[in-house]
């Protein structure tokens, strides 16, 4: 027999969960491209691979990312502390994602 209320509780519980950690690390994100440290990955380069993308579309990203630096409406301040909540959002995304490890392997609760 299938006990639906616990069955519920768990599905429940990773939507929100899951919800949790999409909606944290975005607001991570978000906030370190306010304070001026927009992500920005260089192009990979492998011997026998295919370029993600060309050095031309690099250096019109990074361009574009300088201006968007220098547009930046928050103070020296404000920035610092966009970036110290950035990375509370990042670390409460890890902690959330460790319980969820921990809860899911029966060795760790011995």
């Amino acid at each position: 027999m299938i006990d639906w209320v616990s069955f519920f509780v768990v599905a429940l519980a990773s939507i929100l969960g899951a919800s949790l950690v999409v909606a944290l690390y975005s607001l991570g994100l978000r906030l370190l491209s306010s304070a001026g440290r927009p992500v920005h990955v260089e192009p990979a380069e492998f011997t026998d691979a295919i370029t993600v993308i060309t050095a031309e579309q690099a250096a019109t990203e990074a361009k574009r990312i300088r201006k968007a630096a220098k547009r930046s409406p928050l103070s020296a301040v404000q920035k610092r502390w966009a970036l110290a909540a950035a990375r509370v959002c990042f670390v409460l995304c890890a902690a959330i994602v460790l319980y969820g490890v921990y809860l899911i392997i029966p060795g760790f609760h011995k």
